[in-house]
């Protein structure tokens, strides 16, 4: 019998359904991340009013259950009055219509600029809301209409007679569409805040009811203050607190502020400023709407900044001898700042994280370079302090790549890439599903190796803590055993020479004590692959293992603590049990019979794993400097201001 497939089978999904089928289309996924994108399309449209002349204030409310939130703002307010096609009023079809708004027509003097051009993020929001409000005032009158789900559950209501304008929209997003419905306040905050900084003028302000907290923004230098607030890590307002993660290398930063003008639409925005910082760390936003993973205007801005460096080095005969200037140190050191209006942004996706437009490269590259030229020819200063640090991040990057080359050729006089003897690799070709273990010290290497998947799994013990890589050159880590013997195991070189490709393994593991003398080891080693080995961490490569701390035997049941507060955990769930709790903390990984390490540790199927990750360039870069950097009073201050955290210490 064959089975047959006609038209009935076919599904049709009208109006919002199907959004609520797959939210993950519209939003990106139902995590934090999804939950918090129906918040910035509300917001994304109340900034729209702004950007556009229309609006003067913005304020969020997030109210006391955690879980909804109101958008306000005083712009010129939805339309209310009915469709002449679609014989509904305007309110409700941009709140249940997908592809509905008025940032579609390019001519229309609605919108000249736009974050919202695909009509869907109202929609998008209401379907997936268990409850909406939306309450306007415009034409000397108040009106209101509630939905759910995507639906009207009331007609729109004339409330009576309102001065001013503007458009309130109030929403509860639905539970049986995200697993957790509670906003976080801080992700909120720090959007707001931003959004002040983006548009000059206009006050925003954010009624946290969770934690019963306050706070406007209205920025006047606009992205200025935001470079500020990057360099400092304080308000500009309160410029005497704080320490600078990073001193900047001249005083003024590069500024470029260009309008749009009436028939094409752009307005660009720059701020730029070099510091001592061995990461580039910038910033990019597109009609007020945040891009992460960059896109067409960034690649411009990097573009017209090379250029105009370029330029100024080789009119002024400063290039150095011997060394060849690339991009990566034109911009290592620089903090920057871009934001670009655009009448038609080509977004990645709804979510927004990437421009596509190719002209908007051309646009970015062909205002910044002339400026910036422009700028280092009257300000001498500022731009041979820039062009020094070019130079030294070039002689440094020389350095680096003489070092590699040392220790690929001390590697290369010996057989099988003269890996350490104390390294027991893995017996698979190739590096995918290949780990390799760095584990505290020889007795922990020794259960290690024993209890490890010889085929996929390769174990390199420490002996003891090694080198702070933050203080000392990159002679003296190549001259360090440990750390040159992990170079060697994994083969990809360190510094600027540092090839991913050759990398021998698919997952690089830090396996240390579950104790403070084992998360200081973890914390070395990452500082020197922070600092030497960087797009190990990025490329996703850098894993720590997460071993018990504790075995606790309960009756014929044995369970594993990560901490105290897991033991703890583990011992209320167990209370009402009949058998008394046997606990053994264990003082070493080599305590560990290597069953029990492969069981809690090293089995794929059962282990736990933190992927490491840069989450802000910058920060990490302020962090790891001011732990592990020779300044003792950063540390002093960190354990000052954390003394209340110091309990059950363990020494």
């Amino acid at each position: 019998m064959t089975a047959t497939y006609t038209a009935k089978d076919i599904t049709v999904l009208e109006g919002l359904d199907p959004v609520r089928k797959r939210p993950g289309m519209y939003i990106g996924s139902l995590g934090s991340a999804g939950l918090h994108h129906l918040v910035w399309e509300i917001l994304d449209n109340a900034v729209d009013e702004a950007m556009n002349g229309h609006a003067t204030e913005i304020a969020l409310t997030l109210h006391k259950d955690g879980t909804s939130v109101t958008v306000k703002d005083n712009g010129r307010g939805i339309p209310v009055d009915k469709h002449p096609k679609f014989k509904k009023n305007a309110l409700e079809i941009i709140l249940t219509t997908l592809h509905a708004g008025g940032k579609f027509d390019s001519n229309s003097e609605s919108y000249k600029t736009s974050g919202g051009l695909h009509g869907v993020g109202a929609s998008v929001v209401n379907a997936l809301s268990k409850e909406l409000k939306a309450t306007v005032k415009r034409d000397g009158a108040q009106w209101e209409q509630t939905f759910r789900c995507g639906r009207p559950t009331t007609k729109l209501k004339r409330l009576g007679a309102a001065r001013g304008t503007g458009t309130t929209i109030y929403f509860h997003p639905d539970p049986t569409i995200f697993p957790k419905t509670e906003f976080n306040p801080a992700t909120i905050d720090e959007r707001l805040e931003t959004i002040s900084y983006l548009h000059r003028g206009v006050r925003v302000t954010f009624d946290d009811q969770v934690n019963k907290k306050q706070q406007s923004y209205k920025h006047d230098r606009g992205i200025v203050d935001l470079l500020h607030k990057m360099l400092t890590g304080t308000a500009p307002s309160n410029e005497s607190s704080g320490t600078a993660p990073s001193k900047p290398v001249h005083e003024s930063p590069f500024t470029l502020i260009r309008d749009s003008d009436t028939t094409r639409g752009e307005r660009i925005e720059v701020a730029l400023q070099w510091t001592e910082a061995t990461c580039e760390s910038l910033r990019s936003y597109v009609n007020g709407i945040p891009t992460g993973s960059g896109g067409t205007h960034e690649n411009g801005l990097r573009s017209g900044m090379g250029k105009a460096l370029r330029n100024y080095i080789e009119t002024h005969s400063l290039a150095p001898k011997g060394v060849t200037l690339i991009s990566e140190d034109l911009r290592e050191g620089l903090v920057g700042v871009l934001s670009i209006f655009v009448t038609e942004p080509q977004f990645q996706g709804q979510t927004k994280d990437r421009l596509n437009n190719p002209e908007a490269q051309a646009i970015v590259d062909s205002a910044v370079r002339p400026a910036l030229e422009h700028w280092l020819n009257h300000n001498r200063t500022a731009a041979e302090a820039i062009v020094s640090r070019v130079i030294l991040s070039a002689r440094a990057r020389e350095a680096s790549r003489a070092a590699q080359q040392q220790v690929v050729r001390k590697s290369a006089v010996s057989h099988r890439l003269n890996l350490p003897g104390k390294l027991s690799d893995c017996t698979s070709p190739g590096t995918a599903g290949s780990e390799l273990f760095i584990v505290e010290g020889d007795s922990a290497g020794g259960s290690a190796k024993q209890g490890r998947d010889r085929k996929h799994q390769a174990i390199l013990p420490l002996r003891g803590k090694v080198l702070n890589t933050e203080q000392a050159s990159l002679a003296k880590v190549l001259d360090n055993k440990e750390l040159s013997d992990l170079v060697t195991a994994l083969g990809c070189g360190v510094g600027k020479a540092f090839d991913l490709s050759k990398l021998r393994y698919g997952r690089v593991v830090l396996l240390a004590d579950a104790d403070s003398d084992g998360h200081h080891i973890t914390t070395l080693l990452l500082t020197f692959i922070y600092r030497h080995m960087t797009p190990l961490i990025t490329a996703g490569k850098v894993y720590l293992a997460v071993p018990p701390l504790y075995r606790i035997d309960i009756g014929k049941k044995t369970y594993w603590a990560t901490d105290d507060a897991d033991r703890d955990r583990i011992l209320k769930t167990h209370r009402d049990d009949r058998a008394k709790p046997q606990i053994m903390r264990f003082k070493g990984l080599g305590e560990m019979m290597p069953s029990a390490l492969w069981e809690t540790t090293l089995n794929p199927k059962t282990r736990q794993q933190l992927r490491v990750h840069i989450v802000d360039n910058l920060q990490t870069d302020r962090i790891i400097g001011e732990l592990m950097g020779k300044d003792a009073s950063a540390r002093l201050r960190f354990v000052m201001d954390r003394a209340d955290e110091a309990q059950d210490l363990d020494l």
